[in-house]
């Protein structure tokens, strides 16, 4: 077995340090906008959303947890977080292990008051610097990085 690095070619160490700085500065951007104008994390408004497009406004917690690209352990202490703040509760799953997580009415209308300003912020930060191509394109390439990186955890290479 080799152990020498396969360092990144210059190409690849461009492309790399941009992703970093995606990855590092739109995320802090989204939690400040969020923090400022809804006195939460952008983690916890994408919950809330995630919660308000599903059926009934419901999800198993193993579901909500995919969905929002989360641990089930992260889930848990965001979702016991906003129950304290009456925005969403749990419920038993009948018969089996687990819970629902259940928008209530105070975080659907959270949700709705919150949106046009995240909106407004995700199309200033990501979306008009781009035109319809570049959009497809981002896609593309956000999707095919992300089946990698689930290929790459499955596989036990892409522990942190």
């Amino acid at each position: 077995m080799n152990s020498d690095p396969r360092w990144l070619d210059a190409d690849q160490q461009a492309a790399w340090r941009v992703l970093v700085s995606v990855i590092t500065r739109l995320p802090a951007a989204l939690d400040t906008q969020m923090q400022r104008d809804s006195d939460m994390t952008h983690f916890e408004y994408f919950v809330l959303a995630v919660l308000s497009e599903a059926p009934g406004h419901r999800l198993q917690l193993s579901t909500l947890a995919t969905e929002a690209n989360a641990s089930l352990s992260r889930l848990s202490h965001v979702v016991t977080r906003l129950g304290k703040r009456g925005w969403l509760r749990r419920e038993p799953v009948t018969g089996a292990r687990g819970s629902y997580a259940v928008l209530t009415d105070a975080g659907h209308a959270k949700v709705v008051e919150s949106a046009p300003a995240h909106v407004d912020t995700v199309q200033r930060l990501v979306f008009d610097g781009l035109d319809d191509s570049q959009v497809r394109e981002l896609t593309r390439l956000g999707t095919v990085l992300v089946e990698q990186i689930d290929k790459g955890i499955a596989s036990g290479t892409g522990k942190a």
